[in-house]
Order: C-alpha cells, then structure tokens, then sequence
C-alpha cells in the first residue's frame, strides 16, 4: 500500500509571497513569522544580545545554523505520563525531531528548529475507580494550557505533535486549532493485546476490569501480569482509538498513521518524514488546521466515530474540538436529531473491542482506518472534497492509498454490517431535558425489549459508594435495576471521571446471573465500558439537575426509539417541587455546596468546580 504524500519535499514559501500575509485573529500575528530570509552576521551583532544569546547557545547545541536565530520557529510535541500509554513517544519524538533538523539543513529551508518539549498526561487506566481519576479529564485542559504556552511564547510558525493516551491527544490537539499555523498530529500508537497463557486467549484492560470481580486468585494474578505487555495506549475501540481515528479523519493526521501499533517500526523509520512532507505542504500552501477543522470534516469524523462504535467521550471532545476551530458543533456542524438520524441510518462496520472480538492491531492488518473510510465513502457516507495534511482531499488520499476491500472478518461493508445500527444515541427527557445524555448502543448486551428499558432506581451519591457496594453486597443487587451514581459531574467530582471500574464490576455480574443492570450518571465512561450505561446527564446533580431529586425506587424509562430517558416520579409538577425545595434548603445550609457532594480542597480541583462547562459544551475549563 502507497503512503507517501503525492506533494512529498516542498519548499517553504518563499519571502515575500502572498501566502505570507497577516491573517486576523491568527494567534501570532503573521508579519512575526515571516522573516525567512536568514540574517547576516552584520544584522545578528546589531540585534539584542540580551535576548539573542540563549537562542545562539541552543542552536548550537541543537546542530542548527545560527544564522537562523529569528526565523521562523518549528517545534516538536509530546504527550508523556506515567504508564505504558505514554513510553514510545520519546523515541518518536526524538525521529520526528532528527527528520525536522536533516530536512531544514538539506532543503536550507527558512525555519528554526527548537529543543521539543512533553506535556503532562494522566493514565486512566490506572486511575480508574480511585479519587485520582478526577485529574484525567482537567488534564486535558491543562496540556491545553501548556501547549498554548510553548507554541505562544516561542511564536511557534509550524509543529509535529506525538500524542497518546486519551485526554492529552484533544487538548493538544485544541492548542493547535487556537493557535492556528499549520500542525500535524501522529498518534503514537496502540498496544498489542496480550495472552492468557492457560488458554492462549486475547486479554486486554477490560478483561483485567472485569476480572476484579472475579473469586478465582489465580485468574485475576495471570490477567495482571499477562494483559497489557509492550507498549502502547489502549487497542480496542477504546477513547485513545476513538480520538484517533477522528483526528486522522478530520485531516490532521494521515490516514494510514493512525492503526499500526506504538512498536511499529513504520512510526520510527517512515513516518517521521512523511509527517515533514505534510508540514512542508501546509506552510507553502498556507494550509492552516481550522482551514482543515471544518463543518464538513467533523461530520466525516464524528460518522467514522459511530461507524466504529466509538466511545462515549468523543461527544465531550468533538464539541471541545470544535469550539477551538471557531465552531459550535450542535450549531454549525449538526443538531442532536441530526445525530441520532445519522446514527440509526448508520451501521457499526468493525468486530472491534469492547463490543466485538478484534482489536486495532487486526484493523491495521485488515487495510487499516483507509480501508474503513473506503468503505464508507463508497456508500456516500461521508464528504470526500474535505481537505487534509497531506495537501489532498479525503477522496484523493484514500485513491491514493489504495486501500484493499473489507474483509468481512475485522472490518465490514456498509451493505454487509457487523452491527445494523450505528454505536451511539444521544438521549433527552424529564432527567436530561436539553439532551446530551449518551448511550453506547453497540456496546448493550441485554436489557432492551423493542427499544425500552424500564428499571427501579438504586441511588448512590459517589462512584466510591457504588464501588463498594458492588464489592461487599453484590447479592443486593436485581435484575433491571437502574443504578444511578450522581454528584460526578464536571463540577460535581469535580472532574467528572470515568466509570471503567463499576460498570466492569457490572458486566460481571450481569453475565454470571443472566440478568441486566442498567446505570446512569452525570459523570462519564471508559470506552472500554459496555452495558446499558447512559453518562453526561446534565444539568449535573451538583448544579439541582433533575438526576439530583430521583429517590430510590423510582421507576427509570429509557426509550431508543424516541431517544429517551424518564423518570416517571418526576413527571409530577408537585414530586418535583417537593423534592427540589428539600434539595434547595440542604444545600443552602451547607453554604450553597449540597453536603452529598465530596468537598475539594486541591487548586486544580477547585478551578474545575467553579469553572467547569456543562457535558454538552465540551465540559471544559473555558468560557469561550
């Protein structure tokens, strides 16, 4: 399969092109960024030593001409953190880095490479279930925040972003759109799913999840040690693969970039200066990502999204997306009806995890995201004429790819579905009255008679509740309960953390007794959560939502085919009243914070508390 770009090895524009000009509201201005032609010795002894010493020294360092201390300046990114997410970015960063430096000193092109730099990531994985779990989403905000820094303060004019794991890759990826100078992404990669050695079986996070449930030691000690070998973010339709494939639709990362593993040796020895060529291409071209980020191009990508079963969490991260690009997405790009037309039109087309049998090493042996979008670009799914990286458009990239046909096994045609309905539904009614409310069809396994769950609401005030009710009176719980965990919000936790743990202890036990437990909350999941689990519902409980004033034993209604969720109680103009005057008067007694909200004493916390948007605007810290 062909991967070079067809606009391979293009010169920078030259000084003085039109292509240079200001553009308004760029985030430097472009005059700053425009002075290609190097300085003579005479014009650096007549500039600030002040300023300019530490730029000769690191050029120096760096092997570049120091001629080129006021040129434009190119950057390398990375996402690091504590877990196996994160390991193989260095050495990506650093090809990235070496291919950058050989292609400026071969083409002596006008540009200034500087030292890279990492941004902090936080492992969900690892943090699952745990109090700790509620930085995993702030920390998309603040790789947002540190991003903006470096490419702000050091006028940035062109930069490669290596991205892992689940939150950092969006608010990367939302510095950029801010920042606006042409950017390309690489997805470091994902991990190969391990082996049980009993029985030679594919094991992977959620398996080791679900085992901790499990009574049998020698079980739970093997998938420990046998699940998650190498390294790599999470392999399944997971939110790492979610995000993924979304950016590499959107046209901010190549095509074929996205599915082979973080070992690959492609992402060592290739790509590095195919991902050169496309920075190459959009500066000569002026190309910029919000010229990339369009109405157009986040349809394509949120259809993929549903296409593949994608994880909940791109409807937190496409609308934060969006609102970088200068877009409202239930706006300017689709409606929430437009969405779940779209979604019951659309089929999911891969056996991927959680829901299915293979992972995104098997889709890349398959013919990878190009054979995907193939697919459903022949079935007149998606907009071919969107623009990318590379300089193509969609339609042109997946010609030139050449992608091979499904194979029926891992990937599938539109005409020959894995699943008839697509991944996604977005929810409204009396507990999510302006919608937004989010369910995984593709990952419900039981529960759903002719479109309607109905189930007894089981109240908890915190995840860590659930939690431990599930490990010490798992008996307790019935068939077609409805569980409902509140007070997780972004405000609430704060952080709103994902539900991965309980909704794994869930499946367990649901699949030993035959029975359906369903579970609704204003926090959100794991996309390695599968079950009749609804997250985002909003107003959050912090805040006097609805989901605030459910009791326990009230009736839950949840109704796919009018996009539904009820609770019948409440349905009562007086219940309601009653109940939220009760609600009212506790919180008013513990100085406006309801007392079953978990207090926070961590700045960082306290910040997402008092700044927090709602899920359906991107729950991010921002009033933009």
């Amino acid at each position: 399969m062909s991967s070079e770009p067809t606009t391979a090895h293009l010169d920078v524009a030259p000084q003085g092109d039109p292509a240079r000009s200001s553009r308004a509201g760029d985030g430097v201005a472009r005059e700053e960024l425009a002075s290609a032609r190097p300085l003579s010795l005479d014009e650096i002894r007549s500039s600030n030593p002040g300023r300019d010493v530490q730029r000769v020294g690191t050029a120096r360092f760096l092997g570049q001409d120091v001629a080129k201390i006021h040129d434009p300046v190119w950057a390398v990114l990375g996402n690091l953190g504590d877990s196996q997410c994160y390991v193989g970015v260095q050495e990506k960063v650093a090809a990235v880095q070496v291919a950058m430096s050989r292609r400026i000193a071969r083409e002596d092109l006008a540009v200034r490479l500087i030292a890279p730099i990492f941004t902090l990531g936080v492992s969900d994985g690892q943090l699952n279930g745990t109090p700790q779990m509620r930085f995993s989403l702030v920390g998309r905000e603040l790789v947002n925040d540190a991003v903006s820094v470096h490419v702000a303060a050091n006028q940035v004019a062109g930069a490669i972003a290596v991205v892992a794991c689940d939150k950092p890759p969006v608010g990367t990826v939302a510095a950029l759109l801010e920042h606006n100078v042409p950017a390309v992404v690489l997805s470091d990669g994902s991990i190969k799913p391990g082996h049980d050695p009993r029985t030679g079986a594919r094991i992977d996070l959620v398996d080791a999840f679900q085992a901790a449930s499990s009574t049998d030691e020698e079980l739970r000690e093997q998938i420990t040690l046998h699940a998650c070998p190498g390294q790599g973010s999470c392999g399944g339709m997971f939110t790492y693969n979610t995000m993924q494939t979304f950016f590499g639709v959107l046209g901010l990362e190549p095509l074929h970039m996205v599915a082979p593993t973080s070992d690959d040796p492609r992402r060592v020895h290739e790509f590095p200066e195919q991902l050169v060529d496309c920075l190459v291409t959009m500066t000569e071209r002026d190309l910029r990502p919000r010229d990339i980020v369009t109405p157009a191009s986040l349809r394509n990508a949120l259809t993929v999204a549903i296409a593949m079963g994608g994880s909940t969490n791109v409807m937190l991260h496409s609308v934060e997306i969006a609102r970088a690009a200068r877009l409202d997405l239930w706006r300017d790009v689709l409606s929430q009806d437009e969405f779940n037309d779209l979604s019951r039109r659309l089929p999911v087309i891969v056996n991927m995890r959680p829901f299915g049998e293979f992972s995104m090493v098997d889709v890349d042996a398959a013919g990878g995201l190009p054979t995907v979008v193939k697919e459903l670009l022949d079935a007149g799914y998606l907009d071919g004429d969107t623009v990318g990286c590379t300089g193509e458009t969609l339609a042109a990239q997946i010609e030139r790819l050449a992608p091979p046909p499904a194979d029926h096994r891992v990937i599938y045609s539109s005409a020959r579905p894995f699943k008839d309905t697509g991944g996604l539904r977005l929810l409204k009614g009396n507990l999510a009255p302006e919608g937004g409310a989010i369910l995984k069809l593709a990952g419900v396994e039981s529960g759903i008679v002719e479109g309607v769950f109905t189930g007894r609401a089981r109240v908890f005030n915190s995840e860590r509740a659930l939690i431990e009710a599930l490990d010490e009176r798992a008996d307790d719980f019935a068939d077609n309960d409805m569980v409902v965990i509140r007070y997780e919000g972004p405000r609430g936790a704060p952080g709103m953390p994902e539900m991965l743990d309980p909704t794994s202890k869930i499946t367990t036990i649901c699949r030993q007794r035959n029975i359906t437990i369903a579970l609704m909350t204003d926090a959100r999941f794991s996309g390695g959560s599968v079950g009749l689990v609804i997250g985002h519902v909003a107003p959050e409980a912090l805040l006097g939502g609805p989901i605030a004033l459910v009791h326990d034993g009230d009736t839950i209604t949840v109704d796919v085919n009018e996009d539904r969720i009820d609770c019948v109680e409440l349905a009562d103009a007086t219940v309601v009243a009653q109940r939220a005057a009760a609600w009212n008067a506790a919180t008013q007694a513990h100085d406006g914070v309801h007392p079953d909200a978990s207090p926070v004493s961590h700045r960082v916390l306290q910040r997402m508390r008092t700044s927090a948007l709602p899920a359906l605007r991107g729950a991010g810290m921002t009033s933009a």
